[in-house]
């Protein structure tokens, strides 16, 4: 294309020349060169591209031309109405229709690639005269440097012939570096951002070219509503002149892969190219190259088209919007997510061009039962709510709105094959409401558009993220009553980003997926809308992400929320690990139905209670962890860690001995998986971590057991063997739980003493027995709450009132019994009567037999620890003064050795477990 390029005339030097020139070619171009805040020294100085459209614009209407060229246009037209545009406050369209943030950064960003070209395009050509004067210097000088010439002949020829097969091989494209593209999401305003184009372009003629006849109309009727309507008209083909000089024509990328030889070279300077990812076909991209005069602008969602790039035929990118930014700038509609398993296998469908296979994916997908199935879980989950349903083909199409309308909902199908009069009839329908869900093959996944589509469903799933990005596209246009866009994947729930089925979660690369949650980001600024939620999200969630260090982050940040059934072992360990840890009392129940209800693996659940038992800073939760790990069968390995952690581990001092209980009733039952000598190994070293509680039932139990212990502690040599001699014999004869205690209490100085009391532990009986006995000599943990130490405040008394401890006194005076003689209601020392507790108290709220209730007041007086009154101290008849209370230490409880034992509280357990 030829470029008029002129030296600036003399008398442009003076600010008042070179804004008189700039109104004058303002009149002529129609487009201002200075705006009224800018000085001409400093907008208009030399090497700038305004000032470079000015020198050509004043070069042309010096050679007589009365109006611009097609090639000033193309150079310079777009990049003045931009500056036009922009520089209004705010930006706006004919139509009054202000510019949002986003279509004015791709308008930004056009401007500032047409601004660079302009300005490299004059440093080339002066850098190319300068370069050329250099050359004629440099001839002169080396005129006489023929030898060096010849040595280098060869290698200049090698290298001449390298270029000469690389140029071959690359096909000439003169009208690439005047091809820009833009991407912005689907309902995000590209055909606003078009016509802000088509604006700043209000001297030029546009050629605007979409892929559906659908569209066609659709870009026909939107630039009419925003002020472009007379500009309309057909193609102009040949040497035909406009009838406008700014024309606006609308066509097919089909027709003008057709006809591009037809159309006239002079009458379109800009070419919108709209779904920019469907012109990268070989007929369509040829036709583009083949017109390569004007700027091209292509508009895209997407950037890929199978194994093609739209950056093939569109190499200069002005702006990138990614559909996270736009979800986050409130600029389409947020969208939730539903997956559901499918009942299908498509493993053997196969996948020809970047999707599967239509025919295959039909064959498997159209069946009576599947789509009643469909038609079923939409009105089960969406009812009359408006959506679009994907099929696999126009046969399946029309199978799922008969199965649809059988299922009570309002559906229609279209395809290719539905008339276009009848096409635009039911898209009528549902945007009135008179249709709630419309049924399609591919008719309707791009360029459509209807803010009241809320659910788009893919029963016909696809492994093209394009055609995905199209379809999810068609919902995420905001609607007053619409709160979000759902989309319905067929997928498993756990299914990651590897699958050959594309997802919502796969597209956006999300690490987890939330079962109704959303799942694009969520806007910066909320805006009210009336719609209601589709879709609540669940409690739980699952890491899709194939990343396995990401996997990992999801567990750890999320693993009170995390779903184990969809985890493979490894990552189920880990999320029990960090559960055991971190896990608190009052989540317990929740717990139980992850490893129950929610189906999570054995080593999970074993894993779990050991964390807890080792790491949980929960005393209670220690001790129902370790409960519930030793009520199964434990391996070697795993109950040594237990014996090591309760003998060894602080965490455990206070509840040492209610852990060593555990291990040993454990023992007992035989839930350790170890031969007879591991287990009395650990059963006597679980003893000597509770030498002290032993050593005082033994002394309870055996008033000598003192004695015995004593002197073979301080004793040496044979003394100490003979001591060890007469406290094995003690121990045999004795009950085996005193026995057991006696001899866990006891330690050997000797090699004689530690035989002696080896075989006394083995005389004993079995190790089960063992350690069963010496389960019972500890005492049962406590399975309530601690009384709390808060004293009760009394309340204050009345002035009339009479004092509490005078009618104590009373009540005593008048009861009190001769000497020798008992008194009503009470028992003779060391007599128990029937129904009474052996203490001689009376149970609460009852009454001794014989007694009035008043003289029960000085018994109850006591036991809640108050003293009674002394009627004679000080001259007074109570004193009211408070005194200090003192905390009694309960005696210890003494139990015959023939008596049975009572049966062991159950400790509360955390999980119901399996039986053993």
């Amino acid at each position: 294309m030829h470029e008029t390029l002129t030296q600036s005339p003399p008398f442009l030097e003076a600010p008042d020349g070179i804004e008189a020139a700039a109104l004058r070619a303002e009149a002529w171009a129609g487009e201002p060169f200075l705006r009224p805040d800018e000085e001409a020294a400093t907008a208009l100085r030399p090497g700038t591209a305004l000032r470079n459209a000015l020198d050509s614009a004043l070069a042309e209407m010096a050679g007589g031309a009365s109006r611009p060229s097609s090639e000033w246009k193309v150079r310079f037209g777009l990049m003045l109405g931009l500056e036009r545009v922009l520089s209004e406050k705010p930006p706006h369209l004919a139509s009054g229709t202000e510019l949002r943030r986003h279509q004015v950064d791709a308008l930004a960003g056009m401007l500032t690639e047409l601004i660079a070209a302009n300005e490299k395009q004059v440093a080339q050509l002066d850098g190319a005269q300068n370069n050329g004067a250099l050359a004629e210097e440099a001839g002169e000088e080396d005129e006489g440097d023929e030898e060096d010439d010849d040595l280098a002949a060869d290698s200049e020829e090698d290298e001449q012939a390298d270029a000469g097969e690389a140029a071959s091989a690359a096909a000439p494209d003169p009208g690439a570096e005047r091809r820009y593209r833009f991407r912005h999401p689907t309902a995000s305003g590209k055909t606003i951002a078009a016509a802000g184009f088509v604006e700043a372009a209000r001297t030029e003629g546009v050629l605007i070219l979409t892929h559906r006849r659908l569209l066609v109309d659709q870009f026909r009727r939107e630039l009419t509503e925003h002020g472009y309507g007379t500009r309309l008209t057909a193609v102009i083909l040949g040497a035909n002149e406009a009838v406008t000089a700014s024309p606006i024509t609308i066509q097919t990328y089909a027709w003008f892969a057709r006809h591009v030889a037809e159309i006239s070279r002079s009458a379109y300077q800009l070419v919108i190219c709209d779904e920019a990812h469907t012109a990268l076909g070989e007929k369509t991209s040829a036709a583009i190259r083949q017109l390569s005069e004007p700027i091209y602008i292509g508009m895209t969602a997407t950037e890929e088209l199978i194994a093609k790039q739209v950056s093939d035929v569109f190499p200069a990118s002005v702006d990138d919007l990614p559909l996270a930014d736009a979800a986050r700038r409130g600029l389409i509609a947020p969208l939730r997510n539903l997956r559901v398993p499918p009942v299908a296998a498509i493993n053997s469908v196969p996948i020809v061009s970047g999707d599967f296979e239509e025919r295959a994916l039909a064959a498997a997908l159209d069946h009576e039962a599947l789509n009643m199935a469909a038609a079923t879980l939409y009105r089960e989950r969406f009812g009359d709510t408006p959506g679009i349903v994907y099929a696999a083909g126009v046969d399946h199409a029309y199978n799922l709105a008969t199965a649809f309308r059988a299922a009570g909902v309002k559906a229609e199908a279209v395809s290719g094959r539905t008339p276009p009069v009848r096409l635009a009839a039911i898209l009528a329908a549902y945007e009135r409401g008179e249709i709630d869900v419309l049924i399609n093959a591919m008719l309707l996944a791009e360029g459509w558009n209807s803010p009241r589509a809320t659910v788009v469903m893919h029963l016909a799933p696809t492994a093209s993220k394009r055609v995905y990005q199209q379809r999810i596209g068609r919902i995420m246009r905001i609607h007053p009553r619409k709160e979000a866009g759902i989309v319905v994947d067929f997928v498993p729930k756990g299914a990651t980003h590897t699958e050959r089925v594309v997802s919502l979660h796969s597209l956006l690369g999300a690490d987890f997926y939330r079962e109704g949650a959303r799942v694009t980001p969520a806007p910066r600024r909320r805006t009210q809308r009336r719609g209601r939620r589709k879709l609540t999200p669940a409690t739980w969630l699952v890491p899709v992400t194939p990343d396995v260090a990401r996997r990992l982050g999801v567990i750890q940040r999320e693993w009170q929320r995390i779903d184990p059934k969809y985890l493979d072992e490894d990552e189920q360990r880990f999320w029990a690990t960090i559960a055991g840890r971190q896990m608190r009392y009052d989540e317990r129940q929740s717990f139980v139905q992850k490893f129950t209800a929610q189906g999570a693996s054995k080593g999970a659940l074993e894993t779990f209670l050991a964390t807890c038992a080792a790491q949980n800073p929960n005393r209670r939760l220690r001790l129902i962890a370790l409960a519930d790990r030793v009520s199964m069968r434990i391996e070697r390995a795993d109950f040594d860690d237990l014996v090591t952690l309760v003998t060894q581990a602080p965490p455990w001092d206070k509840d040492r001995s209610a852990g060593v209980r555990l291990l040993l009733r454990a023992i007992a039952e035989g839930k350790a998986d170890a031969p007879d000598q591991i287990l009395a190994r650990w059963t006597w070293k679980l003893a000597r971590a509770v030498r002290k509680t032993l050593d005082r039932k033994a002394s309870q139990e055996y008033p000598d057991a003192k004695r015995l212990l004593g002197a073979l502690a301080n004793s040496r040599g044979q003394r100490h063997e003979e001591n060890a001699a007469r406290l094995v014999k003690a121990a045999l004869t004795m009950p085996r739980e005193v026995g057991a205690a006696l001899l866990a209490t006891a330690e050997g100085y000797t090699p004689r003493a530690t035989n002696l009391l080896d075989e006394a532990r083995e005389q004993l009986g079995s190790i089960q027995d063992i350690a069963a006995a010496l389960a019972d000599d500890l005492p049962a943990p406590k399975t309530g709450p601690s009384r709390s130490r808060r004293r009760r405040r009394r309340k204050k008394k009345l002035p009339g009132a009479a004092a509490p401890g005078a009618a104590s006194v009373d009540t005593a005076a008048a009861t009190e019994a001769p000497a020798g003689e008992t008194a009503a209601g009470e028992t003779p020392t060391g007599e128990t009567p029937t129904g009474e507790t052996p203490t001689g108290e009376t149970p609460t709220g009852e009454t001794p037999a014989g007694a009035t209730p008043a003289t029960a007041a000085p018994a109850a007086a006591t036991l809640t620890g108050e003293a009674p009154v002394d009627p004679t101290a000080n001259g007074h008849v109570a004193n009211n003064r408070r005194r200090p209370r003192t905390r009694r230490k309960a005696a210890p409880e003494t139990t015959s050795p023939s008596a049975p034992a009572e049966p062991d509280p159950q400790p509360e357990t955390a999980l119901p477990l399996p039986p053993a």
